[in-house]
């Protein structure tokens, strides 16, 4: 699916037409009048939508067919190379607002810097290099192309062997932490540490939640949402972490590199399954390397020695 880093009027105008609908339809589904939607797209590039709006204007966005999505492409592609709001999958690393992608795999990347912040129950300070971490849990069309690349197995639940289109861009599950760290070594990254995974799910303050301290279950896929089975990576923008990171609770557990006993690794983030408390970041749970489970997948994480140089 694609991402929008900044909404402005040009974008607007692209996906009301990519959605084909009139300036009404079009502000009836965000909820603001025609006349606000007319005034974004007369001012293009200069318009920008408050942040409520962007929220809807995502949430419209992920929530289109292919077919959407596809033409939203296109129109923004009529004039421009490359869109110059649109993050697409790309051969080469582009810096885009937070977001960084890798060459490798193709994956969006945020950056956490370097500094100190507030970790477990007890909010002790503790100190963390600079790393970048997945933006999304690594997603069945992630696992895919490893797979094509690798000659690894796809996981048991993918009919003959293939992913199901309604599933492209939900989270890869039913792999094992030996899995999930082949993975991390084809793509070049490894798996988080539970410091680095937590900093960057709650921020430095001691957050309880990435979105902060309100116990709101709406915010992410957990068990009081009652979907009861995996989601898009994309569809909770406003659980969001402080740096942008999404799913860093519910949907599915994540596997860490930090081991508790030999052949034992932490998982973080809770999942579908899960109760909304299992999913603050300085929980602890962990499992046996070889545990496959339906709500259990990953994401990765790259030092800046292993992230190409950028440039802004």
């Amino acid at each position: 699916m694609p991402l929008v880093t900044q909404w402005t009027g040009r974008e607007v105008k692209a996906l009301r037409e990519a959605a084909r609908l009139t300036l009404m339809e079009f502000a009836a589904k965000l909820g603001v009048s025609d006349r606000i939607v007319s005034r974004w797209e007369r001012d293009g590039f200069e318009g920008i939508p408050r942040m409520v709006n962007q929220a809807a204007l995502d949430t419209l966005l992920a929530t289109s067919d292919p077919d959407v999505h596809g033409r939203f492409i296109g129109l923004l592609s009529v004039n421009d190379v490359v869109p110059r709001q649109l993050i697409e999958p790309a051969d080469v690393p582009v810096v885009s607002g937070q977001y960084v992608k890798h060459p490798r795999d193709g994956k969006l990347m945020t950056q956490v810097p370097e500094g100190i912040f507030l970790s477990g129950d007890d909010d002790e300070p503790i100190w963390v290099d600079e790393f970048y971490i997945d933006t999304f849990p690594t997603t069945n069309a992630d696992w895919a192309r490893f797979c094509a690349a690798t000659g690894s197995r796809p996981p048991k639940h993918w009919d003959g062997g293939r992913c199901p289109k309604s599933l492209y861009d939900h989270p890869v599950v039913e792999v094992s932490w030996k899995d999930a760290t082949a993975y991390a070594e084809w793509a070049g990254k490894t798996l988080p540490t539970a410091e680095q995974w937590e900093k960057a799910a709650r921020g430095t303050t001691g957050a309880v939640y990435p979105w902060g301290n309100q116990k709101t279950a709406a915010k992410c896929n957990v068990r009081e949402t009652g979907i009861d089975r995996t989601t898009s990576v994309s569809r909770y923008h406003s659980g969001v972490s402080p740096y942008g990171v999404y799913d860093m609770v519910g949907n599915v557990w994540e596997w860490l590199s930090t081991p508790e006993t030999p052949g034992r690794y932490e998982l973080k983030g809770s999942a579908f399954t899960s109760p909304l408390f299992r999913g603050a970041p300085s929980s602890f749970n962990s499992a046996d390397d070889f545990m496959q489970d339906d709500d259990t997948g990953f994401r990765c994480v790259a030092s800046p020695d292993q992230m190409p140089a950028q440039e802004a």
